[in-house]
């Protein structure tokens, strides 16, 4: 692991690893917990080398606030960061980030990112004036330094989330924001470095925002969608422990931080309260949503035949991502565009409509691009030539991202490709890592072959072919084939589709159960 205190010798050394495919972001402030480590080890599994960034940042601290009492055991950081597999950690000082001694945000004469008011000054911006200002600078300053392909943030700092996701959006940052589930002690409470300043005490008083928290969604899952109701419930439980002074608690939009009334999809409940001295915040996700099952693998694993399956069997939409890629490969041979041309690829699939439409009484779904009906069209020969190359361009990836994301608001889908799980729907209730030997996946294409009546195609042939594939597939930059962390897998050599059917039904069974015990639990 190398460690870097300078901006140039970062990026000397970054602009070193040509080789590497993609670099992974965690930035953090130091005293590194298990929520930490979470994030790093999903970074660790999902890109090709991981900097963290160990910075205390003074322009996200007001001037009553505990910035020199904030822990900084640097070597003790560096050394789990190692033990993750964390190549590069990147300390550097607050002069070499361009920030003067004793600097606030209001007096830093350094260049600073201004998050939309609406969103930073409410929450906890509402209580630490210029904090997000300082969040936002510094993190934009680090993609800029960095360069990344994905940065790994905790869904703890929902409003910081939030606001980031905003930032990057707005100022077209060529990077990707992955979040993170909030990790939490086996007592419940959330992992923060303010906790190891918490009293026995005060660590149980602690666990009334956890508590809190869990009322509310034990009464969403039952049907309340009221946001006041939901927030007096939350308020009713704290009090029960009157040594937790609350500074807030709200129901808003976890995408634009707007006060809801009521929750129609999700909403972000969020709370602050101090123990004792110490200021904690926590929150949970309301999210009015039927499970997704998300389906990875390799190619030949027969993803596509089993994903079909499952949804006949559940009752589920079957999301065919191929012929949505098929789809806009349409588009791109209808306007005679050269697939080379990816500039014009760009403009012209910015500005498509797609719809995908779930015909009654059948998994058979229409496909609509620019109000045109492709549905039998996409599966042309021209289409079928085009289609790799129109796929693993970026635009297009983004472009049909974004759409999977909108079908998938309200869940009761099954959807399957190479990184459902760990970047289309990282939150899927149910994810499956469907996978087989080289071997059987050959063996089970040379019959298809034999089937069809091509028997000069040989097992050792299509093996290679095989092998050279995944290797493809597990390091392209563009959507490359991972696991997700909490994937399950099946591995289906010697397994019939019906089995293997079985067995992700039965999985998608436990977790339905497993969903409504914690509801009654609760």
């Amino acid at each position: 692991m190398r460690l870097f205190k300078t901006v140039a010798g970062l990026q000397t050394y970054l602009k070193s690893q040509q080789a590497l495919k993609t670099t992974g972001l965690v930035p953090t402030m130091g005293a590194l917990h298990a929520g930490h480590a979470s994030l790093i080890r999903q970074a660790v599994d999902e890109t090709d080398t991981v900097v963290v960034s160990i910075f205390v940042n003074p322009l996200q601290f007001a001037p009553s606030e505990d910035l020199q009492r904030y822990p900084r055991p640097l070597a003790q950081d560096c050394q789990l960061c190692e033990q993750l597999g964390v190549e590069v950690v990147f300390a550097p000082t607050a002069e070499e980030m361009g920030i003067l001694p004793e600097s606030d945000a209001a007096s830093c004469l350094m260049t600073q990112v201004i998050p939309p008011p609406l969103m930073s000054d409410r929450l906890c911006g509402e209580f630490r004036l210029g904090h997000f200002r300082g969040v936002a600078t510094i993190v934009s300053k680090l993609f800029n330094v960095v360069k990344p392909h994905l940065a790994y943030f905790g869904e703890k700092d929902a409003q910081q989330l939030a606001i980031i996701r905003r930032v990057v959006a707005d100022l077209n940052l060529p990077v990707q924001i992955k979040s993170c589930p909030t990790l939490r002690e086996a007592s419940g409470l959330a992992y923060s470095s303010r906790n190891q300043y918490l009293s026995p005490t005060e660590r149980s008083q602690a666990l009334a925002l956890c508590r809190s928290l869990r009322q509310a969604q034990q009464a969403f899952k039952q049907g309340q969608r009221n946001a006041q109701q939901l927030l007096d419930l939350v308020r009713r439980e704290l009090a029960q422990t009157p040594e937790v002074k609350l500074q807030y608690v709200e129901l808003v939009d976890p995408d634009t931080l707007v006060a809801l009334e009521t929750v129609e999809e999700a909403g972000l409940l969020a709370i602050a309260a101090y123990v004792g001295s110490i200021r904690l915040i926590d929150n949970v996700i309301l999210r009015q949503r039927q499970p997704i099952i998300a389906i990875d693998g390799p190619a030949g694993a027969g993803k596509s035949t089993v994903t079909r399956r499952v949804a006949s069997t559940l009752n589920l939409l079957y999301v065919d991502t191929g012929a949505m890629y098929r789809a806009i490969a349409w588009l791109v041979w209808q306007a005679q565009i050269p697939v080379t041309d990816e500039a014009a690829i760009a403009e012209l699939v910015s500005q498509a409509t797609l719809e995908y439409i779930l015909t009654p009484n059948t998994l058979l779904a229409r496909l609509k691009i620019n109000g045109k009906d492709v549905t039998e069209a996409i599966r042309t020969p021209e289409v079928t030539a085009l289609v790799s190359a129109v796929s693993a361009q970026v635009v297009v990836r983004q472009k049909l991202v974004q759409y999977q994301h909108q079908l998938g608001k309200k869940g009761a889908i099954v959807i399957e490709g190479r990184d459902i799980g760990t970047n289309v729907f990282p939150d899927a209730e149910l994810k499956i890592f469907l996978t087989a030997s080289v071997q059987e996946r050959a063996k089970r294409r040379w019959q298809e072959f034999q089937a069809q009546g091509n028997t000069d195609i040989f097992l050792e042939q299509l093996e290679k072919e095989i092998q050279q594939r995944d290797d493809f597939d597990s390091n392209r930059s563009l959507a490359p084939l991972r696991k997700a962390v909490d994937a399950i897998t099946i591995n289906t050599d010697g397994l019939s589709i019906e089995e293997v059917t079985d067995k992700i039904v039965q999985l998608y069974q436990q977790t339905v159960d497993r969903q409504r015990f914690m509801t009654d639990d609760q």
